[in-house]
């Protein structure tokens, strides 16, 4: 059904309606760990960041810098989101060129 989220396999995208154009965004997941959720979206604005999100907490995280560009996470998780962004900093980098010219980003490993 339009605007719900596809949880066939362990693939899953999210599509979200953005208002007031009513138009439909898909917002792929590059990787999951410990229940934390890493989006990066498609054609999205500048700086170059990703989208963590974790029970209910989101954060848009730079990928340059690691830093926090909007929203939170609790601390600890942060910390493990950081880790892990460190880790794939240069296919964060790929896969956002890959995001902005509307290309499927790839998969990154998860931490742990």
């Amino acid at each position: 059904m339009w605007g719900e989220p596809s949880s066939a396999g362990k693939d899953r995208l999210v599509i979200e309606w953005s208002a007031p154009m009513r138009t439909m965004a898909c917002v792929p997941e590059i990787s999951r760990f410990f229940g934390i959720v890493i989006r990066m979206n498609y054609d999205d604005h500048e700086p170059p960041h990703f989208h963590a999100e974790y029970a209910g907490s989101r954060a848009a995280i730079d990928i340059d810098s690691l830093s926090v560009l909007r929203g939170e996470l609790p601390g600890r998780v942060l910390g493990l989101v950081i880790e892990w962004a460190v880790m794939h900093q240069a296919e964060l980098e790929s896969d956002w060129e890959l995001a902005r010219r509307q290309l499927p980003p790839h998969k990154i490993a998860p931490l742990g």
